[in-house]
């Protein structure tokens, strides 16, 4: 099972990004994948989940109306769209899914926002 994030990069406030996590080795469709991030020197936080049934579970609350978690079936790929980029969403994020037994974590793209 592997997790592969892209999408990073530096946006001026305002902006928008659309990351992406291409997962191999299982299919994302029936387990529930999540978004973390981890900002210098703070705690590996929670940002969004999509269910099985391909439904956000909950979004941490200074993301809500600005992020949006979605997966492509075909593409066996998870996304998070993000729009209105405030410098505190610079940060490493992460995508995860849960095994059951485990969660496993991809390697994290760096997301800056400045201007």
């Amino acid at each position: 099972v592997k997790l592969v994030e892209s999408g990073g990069g530096l946006m001026q406030p305002g902006g928008s990004l659309r990351l992406s996590c291409e997962a191999s080795g299982l299919t994302i469709r029936v387990f529930h994948m999540t978004w973390y991030r981890q900002a210098p020197g703070k705690e590996r936080e929670f940002v969004a989940g999509l269910s099985p049934s391909g439904q956000p579970t909950r979004y941490e609350d200074s993301v809500k109306g600005r992020f949006t978690i979605s997966r492509v079936n075909d593409k066996n790929t998870l996304y998070l769209q993000m729009h209105n980029l405030k410098s505190d969403d610079t940060a490493v994020y992460f995508c995860t899914v849960n095994l059951g037994a485990r969660l496993v974590w991809g390697q994290g793209t760096q997301v800056t926002v400045s201007s």
